[in-house]
């Protein structure tokens, strides 16, 4: 299928640059498949669609600030590093910006050195596999030093990260959010399980498959990065 069927216009001006200040409150359009009809309503009216039976699968992976900048030891170059995951203890996939300057060997100095990390391999398009250093949690460290990668198209810096988690977030990994589920409030979903709603957990942790752009011009010939 050619790519250019999923085009549309979306003016820069109605993306909204900050979450509403009540979750449930976002807006919601409802579409009825039957007359072709839809309504703008706010998120709390889902209730409206749902019913005793319906099972509601959430997504409660919790999003790492992933997103680093640092700047390499010996030259002082500035670069982005995005952690996709770890691969073993301290050792984590990244996409890296600028990352012709990051080969093996290399180091990349975050925060006067409250972290570091050493790159132990080198992979296509901007993948490296790096060892991080550091003093103390390495949690720690990274809320310290990372910020939420956010996407994009949203120019402002969080000001509250636990807005970008979900209510019921609850397993650290992710890279981004699943932010579908950013609109449930826990009295929605308490009003959700009154109404006899099953609501079942699982974990995905988001990863590279989200930030990478479609390069090709037929989706048949386009890699999904696995989760």
């Amino acid at each position: 299928m050619d790519i250019s069927l999923f085009d549309f216009p979306l003016p820069e001006e109605l993306i909204a640059q900050s979450p509403s200040p009540i979750r449930d409150k976002s807006r919601l359009i409802s579409i009825d498949r039957f007359s072709q009809t839809y309504k703008d309503e706010h998120f709390f009216d889902i209730v409206n669609y749902l019913k005793a039976g319906d099972v509601l699968v959430r997504n409660n992976t919790k999003v790492l600030p992933a997103r680093l900048f640092g700047t390499k030891e010996k030259t002082g170059a500035h670069v982005e590093v995005l952690l996709l995951r770890e691969i073993e203890k301290d050792i984590w996939e990244c996409l890296v910006g600028n990352a012709k300057v990051v080969k093996v060997g290399a180091t990349i100095v975050f925060k006067d050195g409250v972290l570091s990390a050493l790159c132990l391999e080198t992979k296509d398009e901007g993948i490296r596999y790096l060892k991080f250093l550091y003093k103390g949690v390495f949690l720690e460290a990274l809320e310290e030093v990372g910020l939420m990668p956010l996407p994009p198209y949203i120019k402002k810096q969080c000001d509250d990260n636990s807005r970008y988690q979900t209510v019921y977030a609850e397993h650290l990994g992710s890279s981004a959010a699943p932010t579908a589920g950013f609109h449930f409030t826990p009295e929605l979903l308490a009003k959700i399980k009154q109404i006899g709603v099953e609501i079942v957990d699982i974990t995905l942790h988001i990863g590279l498959g989200t930030f990478r752009p479609v390069k090709v011009k037929d989706t048949k010939d386009h890699v999904m990065h696995s989760e």
